[in-house]
């Protein structure tokens, strides 16, 4: 067999994880001499000393021998190829450096579409399913403007803020990548699906589990540490005090990342955690440049918030800046003429005004920056 399929091998052994197979890895060298050790030699790796987390049961060994069915593994590596899905390990050199150095990094990777690029910069960006038409768009419109910038967004695919951040990144013509809690060529959730297929053009779509892997709730808290290991820096957009979020969160500050999130109303659920995140020392958002200047040395005084990019406005956005002028006009006169629900029409004029188009000039009446 090839250096490949017996990686692949490796990680697809019945009970043993990206801890033990590191063990395995660091006793016998290579997933090869793995495969071809007696009973023997197992038996004498367990006596080795290994704490729990890192030793092999009887059963485990009884699995691991069972399944050294060689034509097996190629039949089953080969059909990743003929699905477009490519498989790496972390005895390989395209295995992400970022990744590589957490607690408990995954022993390999599914991808389709490719791996970030390791010399550019890159941040999650997480937060709410159910969010709110406010983080919607200021999820977009950040993730948007970073992307625009060169900056790689990595979320999770996930409905709300998730969604709305690789939208906002593929909008603003961007790179992208999404890591699964499932295997990788299941789409969840299935609304989801132009996303998923949008984001391999240029970015990817990622995860440690091999194809046919159901969504199972147990593995989201576990790709969470990809996404913080992959990334530079974590941004959150709206999150509630106990949130699925934090623990992205908690293992981007165990990996010594950035965290940065976005404040809200004191009285809003959805607002909480940033609030409490800022509160504990995160670095406070309202506009892209707080990150940029972070991000991009000697970043100046760029405006980013006022740029004029109709590659982020999108057809809505169009017809309501186009019935605005420098004189005040009022909400409910421009639902008229734009024949726009007052719903939509609001998450239009938020974006808008988050953008530097348009302002409010009193309470519920707008006009265009001059």
């Amino acid at each position: 067999m090839k250096f490949e399929e017996y990686n692949y091998w490796l990680a697809n052994l019945d009970k043993i994880g990206p801890v033990k197979i590191e063990k395995l890895i660091h006793y016998f060298e290579k997933a090869e001499h793995i495969f071809h050790a007696s009973k023997n030699e197992l038996m004498a790796y367990i006596m080795n000393g290994y704490d729990n987390r890192g030793k092999l049961t009887e059963t485990d060994i009884d699995n691991l021998m069972n399944s050294r069915d060689k034509e097996k593994i190629k039949k089953n590596y080969d059909k990743l190829k003929n699905q477009g899905i490519y498989f790496v390990s972390k005895e390989d050199s395209r295995y992400p450096i970022n990744l590589k150095n957490i607690y408990g990094a995954p022993f390999a990777l599914y991808i389709k579409g490719k791996l970030p690029e390791e010399q550019k910069k890159k941040i999650a960006v997480i937060g709410a399913r159910e969010c709110s038409a406010y983080g919607k768009e200021m999820a977009k419109y950040l993730a948007g403007a970073l992307a625009g910038e060169g900056i790689e967004i990595i979320s999770g695919l996930a409905r709300g803020i998730d969604s709305y951040a690789h939208e906002g990144a593929l909008t603003a013509c961007g790179v992208t990548y999404g890591v699964l809690g499932c295997g990788i060529d299941i789409c969840y959730p299935k609304e989801n699906i132009n996303l998923y297929m949008e984001m391999q053009k240029d970015g990817g779509i990622i995860s440690e589990y091999a194809p046919g892997t159901r969504p199972l709730a147990g593995h989201f808290p576990m790709r969470n540490r990809i996404i913080s290991g992959l990334s530079d820096a974590v941004l959150v957009i709206e999150a509630k005090e106990k949130s699925g979020s934090l623990i992205t969160v908690d293992m981007g500050l165990e990996q010594g990342k950035e965290i940065y999130a976005l404040p809200g109303r004191a009285t809003d659920r959805l607002s909480e955690g940033c609030n409490n995140l800022i509160k504990m020392g995160a670095k406070l958002v309202t506009t892209p440049k707080d990150i940029l200047e972070d991000f991009i040395p000697n970043y100046g005084q760029k405006v980013v918030e006022s740029k004029k990019n109709n590659k982020l406005l999108e057809t809505k956005g169009k017809i309501v800046y186009a019935c605005l002028s420098l004189e005040p006009k009022h909400i409910e006169e421009i639902a008229l003429e734009t024949n726009l629900p007052l719903d939509a029409l609001m998450e239009q004029l938020v974006l808008l005004e988050l953008q530097g188009f348009v302002r409010q000039a009193m309470k519920n009446y707008y006009v265009t920056r001059e």
